[in-house]
Parts: C-alpha cells; structure tokens; sequence
C-alpha cells in the first residue's frame, strides 16, 4: 500500500441505498483504501439532525456497515464505525461551534434545502450540523475527503475552522484537508426524469436501482427507464474532452445518464462505450446495461443480506473499529483541549 495520507469519509444511515450511493461513494472508497489510510463512518449523529426511530436507525446503520463490507471495503485494512461509538466527535463539534462563524453557517446551501420552508421548525442539529462534519474529519487530521459536488461547500468550511482555530490559538495544528473528487458518475440520476438525482425519497421503486435489486428487479428497472427515441448517442456527441458535449446533456439528459452509468459499471470510458454501442436502438444497449448490472451489483446484494441477517458479525465489525478510531481520535482531541486551556485530569 502506498500511503497517500489519511482519508475520512461518512454515509449517512438513511436505508435503501441505492446505486447512486454505491457509484457516488462507496464504490471510490473501496479503491482508495489500497493508497489512503482509510477511515470510514456511518454517521448517526448526522442522521438524528431530523428525527429516526430508534429501530429503524441501528437497522440502517447496519445495512451501512453491511454495504460497506460487502462492495470490498477490507475492515482490517480500513476503520469502519459508527459516529456515535467515539466521543471524540461531539466533543470536538462543540469546540468547532465556538470556533465557526454564524455568517459561516448563514451561507450553506443544504440547510436551506433540507430546512425548506419550515426554517423556524429546523433543529438547531441541522443548522450546525457543518460543525460536526468538520469535526469528524479533523478528529483524525484527514488529508483527504473524498467528497460529491454537493459537499465540497461543507469542506471549504472545514477548511475555514481548521485555519481560524490555528490563527486563534497560535498554532500550526490542523491541516487545510484537501477534497478528493473522483470519478465521471459522481452523479447518479434518477431512471425516469434525468434532470433529478436518483433518491430514495422518490416515490417511484423504478427511479433507483437499489444495492438489495435481484436480477429480476434489475431487468425490470432498466427495461422502463426512461430515454428518447433516438439511437444511442455516437462519437459525434463527444467534445474535445472526450466526453458527451454540454447540448447533448441538456437535450437528452436520461440517454446519458444510462451511458454514465453503464460506464462507470463496466469500467471504461464514455468514448469507449458511445464507440461500442452508439447507434444502435436502446432496447439493446439496456440489455447490455441489465447484464453489466446483474454482474457487478449482484453479488454485493446477495453478501449484503447474508450479513444483515448476521447482526452480531457486523456489530462486532463496528466495535473493533471504534476502538481503532478512538485510539487516533482521542489523543487529537486531548491536545486541541490542552490548547483551548482545558483542565484535563
């Protein structure tokens, strides 16, 4: 393994994931773990910025755990944890919270999206919740963050803690963590209106394909995915880059989210896949799309729900990498309190 640095990711414990979380995330940090040192979270605290039921919550913080394990992430080669098992985390968001600027949180565009028009009725979690993500990432003094596009606001904020803190107190103390942004599928659209991302909370079972999807359910997603009746888009959709022009995105948005998806699935290019199938009807290339499908995503459902049926593995999977965690976390946290000037036994 070549170390590049340390590398802090979470996914939040909301259930039903779906290929847009495996794609997105989950996927990268299955390859990252062989150059970072790799911490992964399943991120409770997060989760409870709106409110869970208790059950629901430790089932889908296990189906987390168990998606984690079952893409290929190695828990003896990387942590994996849930947020709530090291204290470390709110310990250091309270600091953060007297660290970071109301005018800093005033500006961040999720809060006004997940707060909607009931801003007044948002708990003060969902508010601060920037705070605690800078916190679970400089509990560790993470190099890296693989983040989306719609996290990259939050790190800048990381960033902006970590510099006043050390301006604040005179010190060189945490570092100015750099986002990792990877791969073309980043994101994932849904399968009947290529303008939205793919979500779980789309009312419709054909707008995602779920990690948990037998074959069956897969052909069946596809088959009714929603494109036009156009062939599949030719090397003449390409730009100088290599990848599809931004006209023919805004024109055909649902035929090229399949094409981004089966690319990504199959690991090649967008040219490589436009050169192979475009032309032809997409009654074909879905076919092809189904099997590529069938056979990466397959087996990772089917070793998901052998370990969700095995909740004492999986927990036992959580608790060791709590402790690992603690371990690098703990004595972070110890020197950041010694530097505020907290009396420590």
């Amino acid at each position: 393994m070549t170390n590049k640095g340390r590398i802090f990711s979470g996914v939040q414990p909301t259930g039903n994931l779906h290929l847009g979380n495996y794609l997105g995330a989950i996927r990268n940090f299955v390859n990252l773990q062989h150059d970072y040192e790799a911490i992964y979270c399943v991120v409770d605290l997060h989760a409870i910025t709106v409110w869970q039921d208790p059950k629901v919550l430790r089932a889908n913080t296990r189906e987390i755990a168990a998606a984690f394990l079952a893409a290929g992430i190695d828990p003896t080669k990387s942590i994996i944890f849930n947020q709530s098992q090291v204290s470390a985390h709110a310990n250091l968001a309270w600091i953060f919270n007297c660290v970071s600027r109301l005018g800093w949180l005033n500006r961040m565009t999720q809060f006004k999206d997940k707060a909607g028009k009931n801003r007044e009725n948002a708990s003060t979690g969902l508010y601060a919740y920037p705070n605690l993500m800078a916190a679970d990432i400089l509990a560790y003094k993470a190099t890296h963050v693989p983040v989306g596009e719609d996290q990259k606001q939050h790190l800048e904020l990381t960033r902006d803690i970590a510099q006043k803190f050390n301006n604040d107190f005179g010190v060189d103390y945490f570092p100015l963590t750099e986002p990792l942004i990877l791969g073309t599928s980043t994101r994932v659209m849904s399968l009947r209106d290529g303008t939205k991302k793919m979500s779980k909370s789309d009312p419709s079972e054909y707008s995602r394909i779920s990690l948990m999807d037998g074959p069956d359910e897969l052909q069946q997603k596809v088959r009714k995915a929603k494109t036009d009746p156009l062939p599949v888009p030719d090397l003449e959709a390409l730009d100088d880059k290599r990848e599809i022009t931004a006209d023919v995105k805004a024109e055909r948005p649902e035929a090229v989210n399949l094409i981004g998806i089966f690319s990504t699935l199959a690991n090649q290019t967008t040219e490589e896949t436009v050169k192979e199938y475009g032309g032809q009807p997409f009654s074909d290339f879905k076919k092809a799309l189904t099997d590529v499908a069938v056979e990466r995503l397959g087996p990772i459902g089917t070793e998901m729900k052998r370990l969700m049926a095995d909740e004492g593995h999986v927990d036992a999977v959580l608790k060791d990498g709590a402790e690992r965690a603690a371990a690098i976390a703990e004595p972070i946290l110890n020197e950041v309190q010694d530097i505020v000037g907290f009396l420590r036994p």
